[in-house]
């Protein structure tokens, strides 16, 4: 007897880019579980996804309300009628995610044609899509920031001008019409044309044009970098993070979890927003996989900190380290370019139009260490006579750490320091740690950041690879007399056994 094997073909479409990522089945009713079901058992919720892909949550949509509709409308076709001509609204974000999402729901990319199940007067239905062009001011575009250099192009290719967010009225796409509920995944970022595939993020606009509609629930999904980070986001962490109609937040830091070969570094949430909710708590569910789930009530932020801790177990920690108000460790972290020399310095100097600069000891010259043209740590010479821009603490002892270094998965081990003695400095690529007398201060520093503590404390803030100063913001300052083990560190904060039992379990041990 053959197995019949019957798929979901939204199951088995390929992404079209980490931009645009297509949501599993699966995934759109995780999401869609996070609303009041009584919603779907109604005749006047309506729903909209302004940012259409495969309609999967459209299609989804309409199984629940087929469903919950079946005592108030018996007869099946007057109820597909109902539903998908007066409750289920959706804007594509493409012409080809048009015609797809319609074929989802409408069984038919057409709305008006013979083979769908409920006819409309339009070819479009409740599912619309316009191609219109970007409002270009100064090189860029007034609504979503798109280089006008890479995306002004004639009318035969995708100009990724997406219809919501391309307006100041995002009433006008379906006038007259309030909705309950909007939801989907949109669109993530929109490359710039800069090097190493630089984009700028796409989906916050989304979320704010979304709230503008003011609808009784908001439930999407998102990159998460928003949280801790992430470029021209911070306007946008901060409204968010303020934002006590903020309900649920389900966050997984491995964004494979829920979209299967996707890379999406931070990881991905999703969330529901409610316009009508009072309380100052939101529920925070972290997602490891399998059965792996910790749910937790508590403010966004907690206090003296400007930053959204993801991790549950985390925050009893963060109270106690606080509660000791102590300097902080970012005070001894240079900010960027701790002696004013630029990434580039040892691969194009002259750009400068400085003096020359020598691959071989200059006596009594300075040394300064960098990239070479192969990306590999190297060191150049000076004379002490060169005019550097900053020579703050040249002459102490002090540690080079990358700049860049991780993921910002928590537990993460450091690459080594370069352990920078008087006369020693650094480009851009490093950032500065400490200021030291004495070589000893220096090494018990780095046996300090050594320990699970410090990299816990340092998890709290650091969501990419960046490791600059504002990621140590947490971590406690440290008397450098003598070295640092975490069971000194474990008692000095009066850690419970549960707190170390997750810190040794999540942080991975450095020689």
């Amino acid at each position: 007897m053959v197995n019949a094997y019957n798929p979901d073909v939204l199951n088995c479409i390929a992404n079209l880019s980490n931009d645009e990522v297509f949501t599993p089945p699966e995934l759109a009713n995780k999401v869609l579980d996070l609303l009041p079901q009584e919603l779907f058992r109604s005749k006047e919720t309506t729903f909209l996804d302004p940012f259409t892909k495969s309609g999967v949550f459209l299609r989804e949509i309409v199984k629940r309300l087929d469903r919950g509709l079946q005592d108030k409308i018996p007869d099946r076709q007057q109820r597909i009628d109902h539903i998908l001509h007066r409750q289920v609204f959706g804007i594509a974000i493409t012409e080809l995610t048009s015609l797809l999402a319609r074929r989802s729901v409408y069984c038919s990319k057409y709305a008006n044609s013979p083979f769908s199940i409920s006819k409309f007067d339009t070819p479009g239905g409740n599912i619309i899509y316009k191609n219109i062009r970007h409002t270009w001011e100064n090189g860029k575009c007034k609504y979503c920031g798109a280089s006008q250099a890479v995306y002004d192009r004639g009318n035969e290719a995708e100009q990724y001008a997406y219809m919501f967010i391309h307006t100041d009225n995002p009433n006008k796409f379906f006038p007259n019409m309030k909705f309950d509920v909007i939801v989907g995944n949109p669109p993530y970022q929109l490359s710039d044309g800069g090097a190493q595939a630089s984009a700028i993020p796409l989906y916050h606009l989304f979320i704010q044009q979304a709230i503008k509609l003011k609808p009784r629930y908001l439930t999407i999904i998102s990159p998460s970098r928003w949280m801790t980070g992430g470029r021209g986001l911070d306007d946008f962490r901060k409204e968010m993070l303020t934002d006590n109609r903020l309900s649920i937040i389900h966050d997984y830091k491995d964004a494979s979890l829920c979209f299967t070969g996707v890379e999406i570094k931070g990881g991905v949430n999703y969330f529901l927003w409610e316009r009508d909710k009072t309380s100052s708590l939101c529920t925070i569910i972290n997602d490891y996989g399998s059965e792996e789930v910790n749910e937790c009530q508590r403010p966004l932020i907690e206090k003296d900190c400007d930053v959204f801790i993801r991790n549950n177990d985390l925050i009893s920690i963060y109270r106690k380290v606080r509660s000791k108000k102590e300097r902080s460790f970012s005070e001894i972290v240079s900010s960027m370019k701790p002696y004013g020399l630029r990434g580039d310095f040892f691969k194009c100097p002259d750009k400068y139009g400085l003096p020359a600069i020598s691959e071989v000891p200059i006596k009594d010259g300075y040394i300064i260490y960098g990239l070479d043209e192969r990306q590999k740590r190297s060191c150049r010479y000076v004379s002490k006579k060169y005019p550097l821009p900053k020579k703050d603490g040249i002459e102490k002892f002090k540690l080079f750490m990358s700049r860049n270094q991780g993921e910002g998965i928590l537990g993460e081990t450091f690459v080594a320091p370069v352990f920078a003695k008087p006369n020693e400095l650094c480009t851009e690529t490093f950032v500065v740690i400490g200021s030291f007398n004495k070589e000893q201060e220096m090494n018990h520093c780095w046996s300090y950041m050594k320990t699970k503590f410090f990299r816990t404390m340092l998890g709290m803030k650091k969501n990419d690879q960046g490791c600059g100063q504002s990621v140590y913001q947490f971590v406690p300052l440290q008397d450098f007399s003598h070295p640092w083990t975490d069971e000194m560190l474990y008692k000095k904060y009066g850690l419970t056994p549960e707190e170390i039992a997750f810190i040794e379990s999540m942080i991975r041990p450095m020689e």
